[in-house]
Formats: structure tokens, sequence, C-alpha cells
């Protein structure tokens, strides 16, 4: 027996593509929910890793040595 989920997938399946894009797009709005805790402890994190930087007690990190590693995987 097929969940709802697969039973609308396969429905969804046979739609054109601007419609399928356009079902992922109102089902993804709905996930992209921050909690604001969450995002308020990324803020601190943030605001307490430039004001260090200004401090001297960061240094900042050329983008090819962040980036690097994932152009090598």
């Amino acid at each position: 027996m097929m969940t709802v989920a697969q039973e609308l997938a396969s429905q969804a399946a046979k739609l054109p593509p601007s419609d399928r894009l356009q079902i992922v797009e109102t089902i993804l709005a709905t996930l992209d929910k921050p909690d604001p805790e969450i995002a308020a402890a990324w803020a601190a994190e943030a605001e307490s890793r430039l004001a260090a930087y200004r401090r001297g007690e960061l240094a900042a990190v050329d983008e090819s040595e962040v980036f690097g590693d994932l152009d090598r995987q």
C-alpha cells in the first residue's frame, strides 16, 4: 500500500516541469522556518568573531584556503 507521500510524489511526477517546480517551491517554503533561538545564537557568534577579528585576535583566511578542500573532493 502506498503512503500518502508516495502517492503525491507519483502524481506530481506526471505534471509538467513548471508545475512540479511550483510544488517544490511551495513545500520548501513551508520548511524554511528558522528557529529564532538558533538564528540569535548564530548572530551573536558572528558578532563575536567580527569583534575578535577587529581586535586582532583572529586572522582572516583566504577564500581559496577555506574552499580549497571542497575543490579537491
